[in-house]
């Protein structure tokens, strides 16, 4: 049902390919939901089915046919009723937490190594969405534009992308830090 919802709110732009919905996915929804490009084509066929988005195909000379969506009424109808219900809240499930809670019985080493490798695609997470971010601000202020723009949801669900690996980023040098330092103290308590 989320995925749904989340395709819906990608075309509220306009037209996309399923190649340049995926891309896209990528680029700017990756920071709040995630789906491979398998999943984005067989949803965007149910959609079709349903009524809630129209496919139009389009003939191409050098390249193979391609099929671009947009919404429907029915589409922008279902985005409607969506956006007016209450969300679930949303809780953690990440299994790194799951080996960081058993990490004084388990392999201390691999969990910081997974630490490690959390923090390393954190950064670059980071980094894509500021390119993201100069790229939607143009040049502008983000007082500008808020002020100027037709569509805000990019911007903020971008900004919460933002907030949450930096949050990320902290929490995972912190947990480092913790372990390092127990590593360290039960290094020299055992020597």
């Amino acid at each position: 049902m989320a995925l749904r919802n989340a395709i819906l709110a990608a075309l509220a732009d306009g037209e996309f390919s399923g190649y340049d919905l995926a891309k896209s996915f990528d680029a700017a929804v990756a920071n709040f939901w995630s789906a491979t490009p398998q999943q984005l084509y067989r949803e965007l066929e149910r959609l079709d089915a349903q009524g809630l988005v129209r496919a139009r195909l389009v003939e191409q000379q050098r390249r193979p046919n391609k099929r671009l969506f947009s919404l429907t009424d029915a589409g922008r109808a279902a985005l409607w009723e969506f956006t007016a219900r209450a969300p679930r809240p949303t809780a953690i499930r990440d299994e790194l937490l799951v080996q960081v809670e058993a990490v004084d019985l388990g392999d201390a080493a691999g969990v910081r190594g997974h630490l490690q490798a959390r923090l390393a695609a954190a950064r670059g997470k980071l980094q894509d969405y500021e390119r993201s971010r100069a790229r939607l601000l143009d040049g502008r202020t983000e007082e500008e534009y808020v002020a100027g723009e037709r569509r805000l949801g990019p911007y903020l669900t971008l900004a919460r992308g933002l907030a949450f690996e930096r949050e990320n980023i902290r929490w995972y040098a912190f947990a480092l830090r913790v372990l390092a330092d127990r590593h360290r103290a039960r290094g020299v308590a055992d020597a």
